[in-house]
């Protein structure tokens, strides 16, 4: 713990954390964070929202996580394995994939697909879902994921009239949407990311919305936040295991029944 303070000490006055010294932090970066192009301060922030949030140890040792993305979609992803089950709301289109192998099956127009072109198409779109759905749940625990670099912006109020420190969160050749941009608020009392702005490009200067995290709920061992604005991210559940057949049979279950994670 004495290294770790020296560590944060020495960000906030401007010094250069090496890899090499960051990877004996509670937080070490992702192979690929991009810690040589990151401010200090901006990386020290994001590990403070990582500590807020629960902690790296009970974000790791989080294990399944279902939601319903505004209506659209329901989720569960098992983080340790890899694998993703996505429920279309709105007809009966059923995507399970593994993200680390990206193969899948699925379920559309009341059948099972079966030629290789169209399975591999849906599933491609199941990986994107999950990308884009989980990013809106799970940012604040992807602040220094592979391709990312983080700058300090300033100090500014959210809508809601709340002192923050903002920082900019830019990509590198990573996930679907590279060119994205995004202005993160983080609470100066609570360290949680209060607010966010999306920008489709880096050069873009007005964001396409800027939006609230709210309604921080414990789940497990970790925080999160489904309240964005107008719409909501809802019936999130954390699990330390759930049957098998979430993740192999079409069949839609009722997660409720299971008991969630303490």
């Amino acid at each position: 713990m004495r290294l770790y303070s020296f560590l944060l000490f020495f960000a906030l006055i401007g010094g250069t954390i090496s890899f090499a010294q960051s990877k004996k932090s509670a937080n070490p970066p992702a192979q690929g964070f991009d810690l040589a192009g990151s401010d200090p301060k901006a990386v020290l922030l994001a590990d403070q929202v990582m500590q807020a949030m629960g902690g790296r140890k009970a974000w790791d040792n989080t294990h399944m996580v279902a939601w319903n993305f505004f209506g659209v979609r329901k989720l569960v992803w098992d983080k340790w394995s890899g694998d993703v089950r996505v429920d279309n709301l709105r007809d009966d289109q059923t995507i399970i994939l593994n993200i680390n192998n990206d193969k899948g099956k699925v379920f559309r127009g009341g059948k099972e697909l079966t030629d290789p072109d169209s399975v591999a198409k849906y599933v491609k779109q199941g990986k994107g879902a999950w990308i884009n759905d989980s990013y809106w749940l799970f940012m604040p625990f992807k602040l220094k994921d592979s391709g990312v670099t983080l700058k300090y912006l300033n100090e500014d109020n959210t809508k809601e009239g709340k002192p923050a420190d903002v920082i900019q969160m830019t990509f590198k050749n990573v996930g679907n949407t590279p060119d994205n941009k995004y202005k993160i608020w983080i609470d100066k009392q609570s360290h949680l990311v209060t607010q966010w702005a999306h920008y489709p490009k880096y050069t873009d200067e007005q964001p396409r919305f800027t939006l609230p995290w709210a309604d921080y709920q414990q789940h497990g061992g970790i925080l999160l936040s489904g309240e964005r604005g107008e719409r909501d991210i809802t019936d999130i559940m954390v699990f330390t295991g759930l049957p098998g057949e979430v993740f192999s049979e079409f069949t839609r279950t009722d997660l409720s029944r299971y008991p969630q994670a303490k």
